[in-house]
């Protein structure tokens, strides 16, 4: 089947949801060889992916993944694509943790840095976080700490066939597009940073049919989160906007000056240093950015100054580095 499949590929024609669902299946079932998988992924590396096929790609995921029921709480999940390429530092993770200290509750899917050289589930299990798939566990973790973290191969078994292969071509495949989609823990409210406008627009028709409070960001120099290194446009449920970082009360920042590092050491110093509040006027506010805009997607009754004030209360008053505390402690 792969045979014919590839053949129309590359006779460039698309897939349909169906058949996008039914590749993938049988690609996480090992049916396919190692070329026939690199040359189905090096596809989606030429053209972009259709909405057809990006959805049937996340409904096998969904179909496979280890379900975990967290309904009982009102939570949000903030990730971004990953794959721009820019290696900040891990924005993501840290804002999750300040939103968490504001009295969001967040269940985090992460997974190792692909296309950066330390990713979020890099960063907390060097600082000590124990990976678990126990239901029990991550709910008594969002229930005191008011976050739980969803390393992602544990909930998605369907990953273990093609993530050696994704480590070794070391580029962005559609999987990075699809990490912040396949949450196994069904987040009612989600921020997602994605690296093109292209995709952003593939999230939204995706996302609309969904009952999710979503906000979508898009730096429009292209980072896959609120970078301040320029103007940025953002997409939810009722409507789309672009700001500056003047709107948010905040300069305009340099890209080095979100640097990440090079190694897991590195960022994990530079990710301590933020969130003891020690961190540049620049990383807190990139920081600060990105938690006010999930704020205001979970609070739907605060405006973006409490949100932001929030958000600064959260990371400079230590309540977002009591937050990773309580976790370790937790976990």
């Amino acid at each position: 089947m792969i045979k014919n499949i590839l053949k129309d590929l590359f006779e460039h024609k698309t897939l349909t949801r169906e058949q996008a669902r039914e590749v993938l299946v049988n690609i996480a079932g090992e049916k396919f060889n190692q070329s026939e998988v690199v040359a189905f992924l090096t596809v989606f590396m030429m053209r972009p992916v259709t909405v057809e096929e990006l959805s049937g790609f996340r409904d096998a995921l969904l179909e496979l993944c280890v379900r975990i029921d967290l309904s009982e709480f009102n939570t949000i999940d903030m990730c971004g694509t990953g794959g721009d390429g820019k290696n900040t530092f891990n924005v993501s993770t840290l804002a999750s943790l300040v939103v968490a200290g504001a009295g969001a509750k967040v269940s985090k899917h992460g997974n190792y840095g692909v296309s950066s050289s330390c990713g979020s589930s890099n960063v907390m299990e060097y600082l000590g976080y124990q990976f678990t798939n126990d239901e029990d566990k991550l709910k008594s973790q969002l229930d005191k700490a008011n976050i739980c973290f969803l390393h992602a191969p544990l909930f998605h078994p369907a990953m273990k066939a093609v993530g050696p292969i994704r480590k070794e071509l070391g580029l962005k495949t559609f999987f990075n597009m699809l990490g912040p989609m396949v949450n196994p823990s069904f987040p009612q409210n989600q921020l997602v940073g994605v690296f093109s406008l292209e995709l952003a627009r593939i999230y939204q028709y995706i996302y609309q049919h969904t009952n999710k409070n979503y906000t979508i960001v898009h730096s429009l120099d292209v980072y896959d989160e609120i970078s301040l290194t320029g103007d940025f446009k953002t997409i939810t449920n009722s409507g789309e906007q672009v700001y500056s970082p003047a709107d948010f009360g905040m300069r305009t920042v340099m890209p080095e000056e979100i640097f990440g590092g090079d190694t897991v050491p590195e960022a994990a110093e530079i990710f301590v240093k933020v969130l003891e509040g020690k961190g540049t006027e620049a990383q807190n506010n990139v920081v600060i950015a990105n938690a006010a805009l999930a704020l205001e997607c979970y609070f739907q009754d605060k405006n973006r100054e409490q949100c932001i004030e929030a958000a600064k209360d959260s990371l400079l008053g230590g309540k977002a580095a009591g937050v990773l505390a309580k976790l370790i402690s937790k976990s």
